[in-house]
């Protein structure tokens, strides 16, 4: 297997680089401690982050499908085009454009910058945010071969880091009064209230499963590298999340985790001391510059395949000699700046979780629909247990909807209003007409 990325294309080490990236957040490190507040069994707890590793593979193996069927940059913009209607995949277009990677890569930067200060007192947070993505946006915006060596450096390191964490954990943390069996009661916490909102903040730890379908022109032999990077990365993030949040509730009491955004950083003091909650600090800043990297790297590209197909958005088109989107890319920095600068985070991560969970529901029902209207289409890749696979992803991803929808009505509203508005200037536009 090559490893070099050259004009050609990326590679698959590259490709599950950037789904890895994606993934590897602010989420895992973030969201345990809410899930505390209502849920206090250990094999509760673990089942919220199986089935969120359940969904996401179910999601990756649907759209590694599509993607090998339908082999072009955009994620749920080209497949819902081609699968539904140019408006359909427009509207998602447009939410990732202006919400679905900004909002995310702005929710990452503030995470980066509240972690950097339990590293390095005395620092503006905001400050130091706004200048994280500026800097990796220009470092992005020179060329496809820097951007995907910068892609490597900062993630395959994190994955050694983050896996050197919890073996720690576990050889020198002390075993807390916790249980991961099943015990009475359990059941009834699985299919409650908390559990499926909790299980939305589980879901945005996962997302980014489907980072790679957004480069899908980028990358060599696509139709069959693209669902490798999709499967291979998915999996190693499930790992990775499984072991990391086995290892704060094994080694860290409850109790000092509930309700509290920096879990990783006060796993870390529990076990290293004030100096260990430094070190892993450090750590989870590493971890977060690689997924801002990534983000800012693939975002713009939707927004490029856009202006490729409507006249009216040509500008976005527009690339470097390096092959950079530097229209889309500029774009993309102007929103997440604007998002840094008035927005909080948890507003951004219930606004944003809603659309993206939505537009990932409607592209894995559109494969569906796709076997449905080509039942004789040959294409390299196919969806292992169809269509069990894609109707679990489904089941689980529409029951997270209900609940966003029931608990937080003004954000996914907004969420909603937004895609609306998408669709309106879609169709009142005199000038927006497909090339197609």
């Amino acid at each position: 297997m090559n490893l070099r990325d050259t004009h050609s294309g990326i590679s698959l080490v590259t490709a599950t680089a950037v789904v890895v990236a994606n993934m590897v957040g602010t989420g895992v490190f973030t969201s345990l401690g809410f899930q505390i507040t209502d849920i206090h069994s250990g094999f509760v707890l673990m089942m919220l982050w199986g089935i969120g590793g359940l969904c996401a593979l179910c999601g990756a193996m649907s759209y590694g499908e599509l993607a090998s069927a339908l082999p072009r940059s955009g994620g749920e913009y080209n497949f819902l085009s081609a699968v539904f209607h140019p408006a359909v995949g427009f509207v998602a277009g447009w939410t990732s454009a202006t919400a679905g990677f900004a909002a995310p890569v702005a929710l990452s930067a503030m995470a980066f910058g509240q972690y950097f200060q339990s590293v390095i007192p005395g620092i503006s947070p905001l400050i130091l945010s706004v200048t994280l993505v500026w800097i990796i946006s220009l470092i992005h915006l020179h060329s496809i071969h820097t951007g995907s060596k910068i892609q490597n450096f900062l993630t395959w390191p994190k994955v050694l880091m983050i896996s050197g964490f919890v073996a720690s954990g576990f050889l020198f943390g002390h075993r807390q009064p916790i249980s991961f069996t099943p015990s009475a009661g359990d059941a009834r916490l699985i299919l409650s209230a908390p559990f499926a909102t909790s299980l939305v903040y589980v879901m945005y730890a996962f997302s980014g499963w489907n980072a790679s379908t957004y480069i899908v022109s980028e990358v060599r032999d696509p139709e069959r590298n693209v669902p490798r990077s999709l499967l291979l990365g998915t999996l190693i993030v499930m790992g990775l999340y499984l072991g990391l949040n086995l290892m704060f509730l094994y080694t860290t009491p409850m109790n000092q985790l509930q309700g509290q955004l920096e879990v990783g950083v006060i796993a870390g003091r529990h076990l290293f001391g004030g100096s260990g909650g430094r070190l892993i600090g450090g750590l989870i800043c590493i971890v977060l510059l690689s997924s801002i990297s990534s983000m800012v790297w693939i975002g713009p590209r939707v927004a490029m395949t856009m202006g490729e197909d409507v006249r009216v958005l040509q500008f976005l088109s527009r690339k470097t000699k390096q092959g950079v989107p530097v229209a889309a890319s500029l774009l993309q920095l102007v929103v997440t700046t604007i998002l840094l600068f008035t927005a909080t985070f948890k507003v951004i991560l219930i606004y944003v979780q809603f659309t993206l969970i939505l537009c990932s529901f409607l592209t894995v029902l559109g494969l569906l629909v796709f076997r449905f209207k080509n039942p004789d289409l040959t294409h390299p890749h196919r969806v292992l247990g169809y269509p069990l696979t894609p109707l679990v992803f489904l089941g689980i991803s529409g029951l997270m909807m209900f609940y966003i929808v029931k608990t937080t009505p003004v954000e996914s509203a907004a969420g909603l209003g937004t895609m609306l508005l998408g669709l309106l200037i879609y169709f009142i536009s005199p000038k927006m007409k497909h090339r197609s």
